[in-house]
């Protein structure tokens, strides 16, 4: 197969790969269930955004194995995390020490690392000039997989919250390995229709989001039975095997492709090189010239790249600016709750999240390529522009606004989705691809130290002390494993206010590294991929004609 079934395969896997995204769907049945106040909560919460984001571990295995490798050990954890998560929310075994609660649902989220580390390191590798669309596309499927999943489940089980910890134990593990050995690294060749295919699978995506949209609405209106949450789940999955129309087709045009060049190519003697052999993992990959690295675009060492401003800057800029967004997601639903909003409502937040977050990635992957490629205009300066308009929300938030919390939603979903592409294409561009496994996950760690910071120590917190209060008020005592319930407006005012002022902070950081990468963007970063295309397509066209048979 070609590398346009591997990219319909990475497809599918990514739009099963964000499960960590439905964690305010379940939260509330996990807290009921265990007796856990809303501190306890959100330090589950952290640790299912550490396991969800910090992959190094997978960035290390993939440096030295095929893809296959990673995504399989990702299926496994993905199974036992979730898996050991529902039999505790159900019952099934004795209520486990928090410790062995935050490892689980750590072990299950980490999965995510290994699909993503799998998947999209392997894509940008073999579409290196496409890079931003690349990370758009496959970055959106993994913010609708959120909507997707949920969707399925009501197919699958109805409204039972327990089993949608269940599903997102097995699905995703057994998607994974159906498709183990389709993904891989490919020979860069680029196709004149290269862009066209990939605006194709988007307009594609578009329309499975714009039916789940359709779909929401309609179920937070009317009461759907289980035989019509079955046929939208129906449609559902038709739309996500829909690329592979497109996939056949290609397939077909390039086979007749090769075929035509065989046939009309003279046959000559061929010699054929030896290929260069490419290097394994070698300790030079962290202690060569550490501190002298090569201008931005070449190959970073890993230790070259850590220590470099540059890094530091974006790595900030993450911490606040995600960890700032990631606290809102998290805390959709105990927000919603204590806003006085419904429980139907609730699931809505969740579901425009889920398709906004969608439409963030492929909005600043497909934007920021078409700007980069035609004005030039430098990444960091688009993410900065992100983190701004993610204030917004916050700050909506903060004040609880009648009726705001669906914008504000809307806007958390888009400005998280549209951070991820442009961070990971930021760090392709600036420290090379050689090392990019690693690089890439070393980045999206910095998000659950902002977390940690803003959701567990702020958020958290603040809620429990607030929720006290008014328990207090009312002449109430806690009892033992009771857990605690805030409403109003305060529960989450100050904690907002104080991430809107991170976020700001992380604005004025990533306009710093905007401002000095801006020479670096105006050349042309892709020129070397380009070169070497080309020069494997001359190659290729020597190498694949027919031997004489007198040779």
């Amino acid at each position: 197969m070609s590398k346009w079934f591997m990219v319909f395969a990475s497809l599918l896997i990514m739009s099963m790969a964000g499960a960590t995204y439905l964690f305010s769907l379940y939260s509330n049945e996990i807290k009921s269930s265990l007796g856990y106040d809303q501190t306890t909560l959100n330090l589950l919460s952290f640790f299912k955004d550490l396991g969800g984001n910090v992959g190094m571990i997978s960035g290390f295995i993939n440096e030295v194995t095929p893809p296959w490798v990673v995504l399989l050990m990702g299926a496994i954890m993905n199974f036992f995390g979730y898996f050991m998560v529902w039999l505790a929310v159900i019952g099934r075994i004795a209520k486990p020490p928090v410790w062995q609660m935050c490892f689980y649902i750590c072990i299950g989220a980490s999965s995510q690392t290994f699909a993503n580390t799998g998947v999209l390191v392997t894509c940008v590798k073999n579409f290196p000039e496409s890079r931003g669309i690349v990370l758009g596309l496959l970055k959106g499927f993994v913010g609708l997989s959120g909507a997707i999943i949920t969707q399925l489940y009501h197919a699958f089980y109805g409204n039972d919250v327990k089993s949608l910890v269940l599903l997102i134990g097995w699905l995703p593990c057994v998607v994974s390995c159906f498709f183990l050995r389709t993904v891989r690294v490919m020979k860069v060749d680029k196709q004149a229709n290269e862009l066209r295919i990939f605006y194709k699978l988007l307009f594609i995506s578009l329309g499975l989001a714009g039916f789940i949209m359709v779909v929401i609405v309609v179920q937070n209106k009317v009461s759907f039975t289980r035989l019509e949450y079955a046929g939208s789940a129906v449609v559902v999955l038709i739309l996500l095997f829909a690329p592979l129309i497109l996939v056949f087709k290609e397939e077909f045009t390039l086979w007749k492709c090769k075929q035509q060049v065989l046939h009309d190519t003279p046959q000559v003697n061929v010699v054929t090189e030896k290929p260069e052999e490419i290097s394994d993992l070698k300790p030079n990959i962290w202690f060569s010239n550490v501190f002298k690295p090569p201008p931005r675009g070449e190959d970073y060492t890993i230790l070259q790249a850590i220590f470099s401003l540059d890094f530091l800057i974006l790595f900030t800029t993450t911490t606040f600016g995600v960890g700032g967004t990631l606290t809102a997601i998290d805390n959709l639903g105990q927000i919603g709750k204590a806003l006085g909003y419904p429980s139907t409502s609730i699931t809505t937040f969740v579901s425009l999240l889920s398709i906004w977050n969608y439409l963030g990635r492929v909005v600043s992957g497909f934007v920021s390529e078409i700007f980069l490629s035609k004005y030039k205009f430098p990444r960091p300066l688009m993410l900065t522009l992100v983190l701004l308009l993610s204030c917004t929300g916050h700050l909506l938030i903060a004040f609880g606004v009648p009726n705001s919390l669906y914008i504000a939603s809307i806007i958390m979903g888009f400005c998280f989705g549209a951070q991820w592409p442009l961070i990971f294409a930021i760090v392709s561009e600036l420290f090379g691809l050689k090392y990019y496994s690693t690089l890439y996950n070393l980045s999206s760690g910095a998000s659950p130290f902002g977390a940690y910071i803003l959701n567990v120590k702020v958020a958290g917190q603040l809620y429990d002390k607030m929720a006290l209060r008014q328990m207090k008020a009312k002449g109430f005592t806690r009892g033992v494993g009771e857990d605690l319930t805030c409403i109003g407006v305060e529960c989450y005012k100050v904690a907002f206010l104080v991430i809107t002022g991170a976020t700001l902070i992380s604005c004025v950081v990533s306009l710093v590294l905007a401002i000095r990468t801006r020479e670096f963007y105006k050349g042309d970063i892709y020129k070397k991929f380009r070169v070497q295309s080309e020069t494997m397509v001359s190659k290729e066209l020597v190498t694949s004609v027919p031997k004489n048979i007198d040779e």
